[in-house]
This record gives structure tokens, C-alpha cells and sequence, in this order.
């Protein structure tokens, strides 16, 4: 199976490398994959949405989600801070909602993106649904993003078990994504990047599906990341594929010298 997008990005950038690559599968449940991947050609950026729903309106929330944070990216370059990564959601969710007021329809999808700064040292991670951002640094894969969703919230405070139905049910239920009502904000995460870091940028098709001991076997192996995608994807369908699955992967390597 070949899933990967087939281009590998790499980036000299301060005293690292850094490598991108993502892939999506569509699964065994929809007709058609309404996830959207972004791998950026020019810098270390990439981004995933997940679409609401199985309609048109979750085609266009999607699309025109990544597309207004891949403009706003290459617009500010090396200007890009969090009031500018804020401003650019805030439009994203201008224009989901506009068009779905024309559409007449769920209009909506979460986004997870991930911009490295050009000192190759920070970045910021931006977090608006459900779709995931894991960190595989010295062994230990750490979920640094919350789920915002009912479930997520059930779970912290012990509304209900994590495996029981209401759970289940409440998995669906998002508090915050692109063409909510309330317009709301991201969370915006600083991160410092270190040599040896695999980050991992997942849809809750891969989130869902893949055991976290599972992935953090793969991860702990990459050597190849386009092959690591393709065993993620390979492993979400095996396990159902229940849903659309997208995964993009930055690793961190230091700058060779000479």
C-alpha cells in the first residue's frame, strides 16, 4: 500500500532538519475522505482538518480552513506569532461560517497544525476539535493537545467510564471546532524542538483506531517516515477503518556538518 504523499519535505533550518511527510487513507465508512492534508512545499509547516459530517459542508469547512491558515503562514513568513496564527482562525471561522450559511448545512471541522519557527528551535501548535498532536521524545509519546469535546470533559472529571456508552456518544459531541456559533479560539501551543523528536499530527481516524503502545512503537522506529505513514494508515484500516484517517509526521533531526 502507498499512502504517503510521495514528497518527503526536508528543511535546513538553525541547527536542524527537519522532515515532514503525511498521508490519508478514506477507510471502510465513507464514500469519500473529507479529511484535508497540508504539507507545506517551503516551510516547516503542516496541517490536518477533519470535516464534520459526510457532506459538501464538510468539503468546503476543510478546505477552506487549511487554505486560510496556508495563506496567512506564507503572507506573515517570519513574522508569524500568536496574534497573527489567532487572526488567521478567526478568519478561517468567518468564512466557514459565511459559507455555510449559503450552504444551508453542517459546516464545520477541526484543525491541528504545526509551524516551526525559522530559528528551527520553537514552534507553535494550533488546536481547534478533536484531531490530535503526539510528541515521541526520549521514549515517552505524550498527547500534547486536548480533545475538546463533551467526552474529553466526562473523562477529567469523571462523569462517566472511558468505555462505556456515554462516553462513546459524548466523542462526537465538539465544544470547540471551525464553524461553531461562537466563533471560538484556538489553543495555541509553544514548543521547543530538540533533536530526536518525532511529532505526530493525527485525525481521531488514527487516533481512534491505532493503540497508543502501537504507535509509540512506530514512532519509536521511524527511519523512513513515509513508510511509518503507511504502517499508521495500514494499521488504521486493519482495525476497522471506521472513519477517514490522516497522519503527518516532523522529525527532528540535527544539522550534519560538512
Amino acid at each position: 500500500m502507498s499512502t504517503h504523499s510521495g514528497q518527503v519535505r526536508r528543511f535546513r533550518t538553525g541547527r536542524h532538519e527537519i522532515t515532514i511527510v503525511g498521508g490519508s487513507v478514506v477507510g471502510h465508512r465513507y464514500p469519500a475522505n473529507f479529511d484535508v492534508l497540508h504539507v507545506d512545499a517551503t516551510l516547516p509547516f503542516t496541517a490536518v482538518a477533519d470535516g464534520m459530517g459526510s457532506g459538501r459542508g464538510s468539503r468546503i469547512a476543510g478546505s477552506t480552513t487549511v487554505a486560510t491558515l496556508v495563506e496567512a503562514v506564507h503572507a506573515a513568513g517570519p513574522a508569524m506569532d500568536d496574534r497573527r496564527l489567532r487572526v488567521a482562525v478567526a478568519e478561517a471561522q468567518s468564512r466557514v461560517r459565511a459559507a455555510g450559511a449559503q450552504l444551508g448545512e453542517l459546516t464545520g471541522c477541526t484543525l491541528t497544525a504545526l509551524l516551526v519557527g525559522p530559528d528551527g528551535e520553537h514552534g507553535w501548535i494550533i488546536q481547534l476539535g478533536d484531531s490530535r498532536v503526539y510528541r515521541l521524545r526520549g521514549g515517552l509519546l505524550e498527547l500534547l493537545t486536548v480533545d475538546h469535546t463533551v467526552a474529553w470533559l466526562g473523562a477529567v472529571h469523571g462523569w462517566y467510564p472511558a468505555d462505556s456508552p456515554a462516553a462513546a456518544a459524548a466523542r462526537y459531541q465538539l465544544t470547540r471546532y471551525v464553524g461553531h456559533p461562537d466563533r471560538p479560539e484556538p489553543d495555541l501551543l509553544a514548543v521547543t524542538l530538540r533533536a530526536g523528536d518525532v511529532y505526530c499530527l493525527c485525525t481521531d481516524g488514527v487516533a481512534e483506531q491505532v493503540e497508543y503502545d502501537r504507535l509509540r512503537k512506530l514512532l519509536g522506529g521511524v527511519r523512513e517516515p513515509g513508510g511509518t505513514v503507511d504502517r499508521i494508515l495500514a494499521d488504521s484500516l486493519a482495525a476497522g477503518g471506521r472513519d477517514n484517517a490522516t497522519v503527518a509526521l516532523l522529525t527532528v533531526a540535527p544539522l550534519a556538518v560538512g
